[in-house]
């Protein structure tokens, strides 16, 4: 799998042999995603046998999560399907502290002998750890939430939406791309639901249903003589929604420069497909750009990938302390910056805020993984350091004594450990609008949608690229460009940021495989921000053409 998000490749259909195995599951019939799951008072009977069981066998903690993972996904290629899967995965996660130390085990064996081999085994390792770990596991302190329950708001369950809708809507889109001029198109549908029931011996029995969606495509235009080829992807978002996502309704569409179509809590696939093939053929021709300085005007289907690469995962706890390295790392925000109280993250008008509640966004649940009802909280505030991502066990190596409620496994057989939140850029306070910032631009260049990065393992030096480009000069757009990167480093890029455009520009860019840990996990998360303006970034010219 690439490693940050599925977006990257440039063929969709075979997006499904290279997922990991465990979000695959079990290849199922589509009928059986519409059977109910297992009633809720037998889940709290069985989650009652893993904690009773731990208590019994000298464990101080347990919590016990019963998790039923469905998924589907539908996958074209110009006028034909190449593939739908629908999968479901179901079973127990018993977690324990005994002799001070964690223990994990897990079954699919979901009855009360199950249960009780599993939660046994989960002490046996704990006591085992123990022999090594000296240092005993600190919990913050939960509040015990008794019997609660929380659901994703979704209009329209996407189980119950046939898969020849599903399918006539991708081939609709990829019909539209290529009689405007696209030469390959590959669509993809990614639907999500997890069923989760979290039980603890500190008294919190919860269920919840969350759904998510992602819609998305790539276009590719050649110019055969010249042997070119351009790709321009979806300027769709991944959301926490059902399927009313596709409806695509015109209230929810905002006009963007240069003939772009923006999107937020609705998207048209059939409308961005038609835009994405008159862009990619208009790429083939686009001026390359001139290496320099810039003013950089960046939507927010672009500024996501930079935020979640730049701010989010830096100020994950685990990476700054060091005890999480995969994946591209550490982290250059360590605590001696966070402890000296004024740390310029970014310019006075940079606020960034973590946030678990955010409805329709990738992560909001009720409650995390650990039981701990979610909330939203500063990282950046005017520009200053405020915070970091931390959970139960956590929260006491930075003086504090709550966890922030970002605690994620991503199936029933792994691991609960600190995950991203959404973390989102606010948006700027005074009527400001994407016209007036290019209207305020000299030099500049407007740069829409994810391409292309690379970010150091201390997250710190970077480049990104983007999908589309157009110049600016004097106040107006003048015309695309091609070849276009920026390079800068975390502190230089968020004090260069001078203006951001009000609320009426949000919008939300998501993640829907980031990978973390090892073994790895992948978990969905979202990124909200209107487009905001940089000024002087370094831009580079990757068509060596020049």
């Amino acid at each position: 799998m690439k490693r940050r998000d599925f977006v990257q490749y440039a063929g969709m259909g075979a997006g499904a042999l290279l997922m990991p195995s465990m979000l695959l599951g079990n290849d199922i019939p589509t009928e059986a995603l519409l059977q109910p799951g297992m009633d809720v008072m037998v889940k709290k009977q069985m989650a009652d046998v893993a904690l009773n069981t731990a208590r019994a066998n000298g464990a101080t903690y347990a919590d016990a999560r019963i998790g039923r993972y469905l998924n589907q996904y539908v996958f074209t290629r110009e006028d034909k399907v190449q593939n739908v899967v629908n999968t479901e995965s179901f079973g127990v996660g018993i977690r324990v502290i005994a002799n001070g130390t964690w223990g994990f085990s897990s079954t699919n064996n979901v009855t009360e002998d199950g249960i009780k081999k599993a939660t046994e085994q989960a002490v046996a390792i704990a006591k085992a750890n123990s022999k090594i770990q000296k240092e005993p596991v600190v919990l913050a302190p939960v509040q015990s939430h008794g019997e609660v329950s929380w659901k994703t708001p979704i209009q329209k369950d996407f189980k119950e939406v046939p898969i020849s809708e599903k399918v006539d809507l991708l081939l609709s889109a990829n019909a539209a791309a290529m009689n405007n001029g696209a030469n390959f198109v590959n669509s993809a549908l990614f639907m999500v639901n997890e069923q989760k029931y979290f039980a603890s011996t500190e008294g919190s029995y919860i269920d919840q249903d969350v759904h998510r969606i992602w819609p998305t495509f790539t276009v590719t235009a050649i110019d055969r003589g010249a042997g070119k080829f351009k790709t321009r992807q979806a300027m769709s978002a991944p959301m926490g929604m059902g399927y009313e996502y596709m409806d695509g309704l015109d209230s929810e569409k905002l006009a963007g420069p240069a003939g772009l179509k923006l999107y937020r809590n609705s998207y048209d696939i059939v409308e961005d497909a038609t835009v994405a093939a008159q862009q990619a053929k208009e790429k083939l021709t686009a001026k390359s750009v001139d290496a320099g300085k810039y003013d950089l005007v960046l939507e927010p289907n672009h500024l996501g990938l930079t935020i979640h690469e730049s701010v989010g995962h830096p100020l994950e706890l685990d990476r700054v302390l060091g005890y999480e390295a995969n994946y591209a790392g550490t982290s250059f925000a360590t605590l001696d910056k966070w402890k000296a109280g004024d740390f310029k993250y970014g310019s006075d008008v940079v606020n960034l805020v973590a946030d678990k509640t955010q409805v329709g966004s990738l992560g909001a649940v009720g409650y995390d993984d650990e039981g701990v009802k979610t909330k939203k909280w500063d990282l950046v505030r005017n520009g200053v350091l405020k915070n970091y991502q931390a959970i139960r066990d956590q929260v006491h190596m930075i003086g504090q004594d709550e966890s922030h409620g970002c605690c994620y496994a991503q199936s029933w057989d792994d691991v609960q450990f600190q995950r991203m939140p959404n973390v989102s850029l606010e948006p700027g306070t005074e009527k400001y609008g994407i016209e007036d910032m290019i209207k305020d631009v000299e030099k500049g260049i407007y740069i829409a949608g994810r391409g292309s990065y690379s970010i150091d393992q201390q997250r710190y030096n970077f480049q990104f690229g983007g999908t589309v480009f157009y110049e600016i000069k004097d106040g107006k757009i003048v015309g695309m460009l091609d070849d276009v990167a920026y390079q800068s480093n975390t502190q230089e890029f968020w004090n260069s940021c001078v203006k951001i455009c009000d609320e009426n520009d949000y919008r939300l860019f998501g993640s829907f495989f980031d990978g973390k840990g090892q073994p790895s996990q992948v978990s969905a998360v979202s990124h909200g921000s209107s487009t905001a303006r940089f000024k002087d970034v370094n831009v580079i010219n990757t068509g060596r053409n020049i």
